[in-house]
């Protein structure tokens, strides 16, 4: 079992990994100044192929379900994270952003009854001193509402992935990313026209092969793994998952733009991977003992979330 818990969590974060690709793909492929509109680009296209494959709609409570979980985990995180890049620098932006496992954790032991533990929290500061060597620059200039945006952007995603945690859905996992990804897609597209104007009349080659992996890629394939990882995993080591997207894109930065890469990030680096590492590694629960002469229950049942013993429960990325 532990086997197959190490294969699902490399699976998960392929994920991440993959969205680290993303600012490499948008500066070179993609038309400059129109972030919102490859988050659109990226996310509608994708979600209503992945509907179209799985012929399925929601269903009764999943039509506001999905519209909340479309709107934290798509919608508003990438209307916030557009707000704070714009306002930040790259570097404080990512540093805001990596105390999401920490507030996943929080909300993780409020909404769902986790245990919060020294690990998780070291683990969660390890990694935001690991991001900030990694990105972070001394001259990088701080504004309110940039940090605050990213700040909000964290909180969304993380309630986002505690919630698709707690609200599992019956249908199959590719229809209930497709669901989110298309409401998330459509809330962004008064956003994009209010904030970019209309999209653009010409599109090179470039540019359609960076939208096309960002839409295949980016979205459809990566949120399947994602929360295909989350509904199998805890919610706080999926988020720790994460912190890999700034170590990928500092290193396709150094790899294919020529970026330097001091040895003080490669330190932010290991540390990130270290803390991401140790998040992962958590104690399998005990069932408690019955009482002396209790009888056994058959009426009793597992919560919707429980999950087997043998598989104990371990969560956007920049456009």
């Amino acid at each position: 079992m532990l086997r197959n818990r190490l294969a699902l969590v490399l699976m998960t974060a392929l994920a991440p990994a993959a969205w680290g690709t993303t600012y490499l793909v948008t500066t070179e492929l993609l038309p400059p100044g129109r972030p919102l509109l490859a988050a659109v680009i990226r996310c509608l296209p994708a979600g209503l192929l992945l509907i179209g494959l799985t012929h399925r709609l929601p269903q009764g409570s999943w039509w506001w379900r999905s519209l909340i979980l479309g709107a934290l985990n798509i919608g508003v995180f990438q209307a916030l994270l557009f707000i704070a890049a714009y306002r930040l620098p790259g570097g404080i932006a990512a540093t805001v952003g990596a105390v999401q496992p920490l507030v996943t954790a929080g909300l993780s032991a409020l909404l769902l009854g986790d245990r919060l533990t020294l690990r998780t929290v070291l683990s969660g500061i390890a990694g935001v001193a690991g991001v900030s060597l990694l990105v972070l620059r001394a001259n990088a200039a701080l504004d309110a509402v940039g940090v605050l945006a990213a700040l909000g952007g964290a909180v969304v995603m993380a309630a986002g992935i505690v919630l698709s945690k707690r609200w599992v859905s019956p249908a199959p996992m590719l229809a209930t990313t497709g669901w989110q990804l298309t409401t998330g897609g459509l809330l962004l597209v008064p956003v994009t026209l209010l904030a970019e104007g209309a999209p653009p009349s010409h599109y090179s080659l470039a540019n359609v092969l960076g939208y096309t992996y960002l839409c295949l890629i980016g979205a459809a394939v990566t949120y399947a793994l994602w929360f295909r990882g989350l509904r199998a995993l805890p919610p706080t080591s999926v988020s720790f998952l994460s912190l890999l997207s700034p170590v990928v894109a500092t290193l396709l930065g150094w790899l294919a733009l020529g970026q330097d890469l001091s040895p003080l990030q490669g330190l932010g680096a290991l540390v990130v991977l270290g803390a991401l590492i140790a998040a992962q590694t958590r104690r399998p629960r005990t069932a408690p003992e019955p009482s002396p002469g209790a009888e056994p229950s058959d009426d009793t049942e597992p919560a919707p979330d429980a999950e087997p013993t043998a598989a104990p429960r371990p969560a956007r990325e920049n456009a």
